[in-house]
């Protein structure tokens, strides 16, 4: 199972790289969720993906056994889904904004804020 969810994760990986890529908001607000996802599967991976043996550590032990699932990616996991949700549901509000503001969502012509001939910097102090 863990080779089948690496490819995933190379795949959602490259996904979000590609969609980062590109000019148009909405894109970059996607690739940004995947790259959320990607991180939280891969960490979900890391912790073994097993069903056999449930992380309780039995008596006279003191540690869980080796083939017992990591409970820690998994609590992680659950924190991380909460903050990319709201991380998402931030850069919807933004790109929403900036669009009804400047009326578009190209990343290239949003340079309201910035003068399309700027002036040199100081060549010293």
């Amino acid at each position: 199972m863990e080779p089948v969810l690496a490819i995933l994760v190379g795949l959602f990986f490259a996904a979000a790289l590609y969609l980062m890529l590109s000019k148009v908001t909405i894109r970059l607000m996607l690739g940004i969720a995947i790259l959320g996802n990607a991180v939280n599967l891969l960490l979900f991976t890391a912790g073994r993906v097993t069903r056999e043996v449930p992380p309780i550590i039995p008596d006279g032990m003191d540690t869980l056994p080796s083939d017992a699932a990591n409970p820690l990616p998994q609590a992680l996991i659950l924190t991380a889904i909460v903050i990319s949700f709201s991380l998402l549901a931030f850069l919807l509000v933004l790109t929403y904004r900036a669009y009804q503001t400047l009326k578009t969502d190209d990343t290239d012509q949003m340079r309201t804020a910035e003068p399309r001939e700027r002036p040199l910097p100081p060549m010293g102090y």
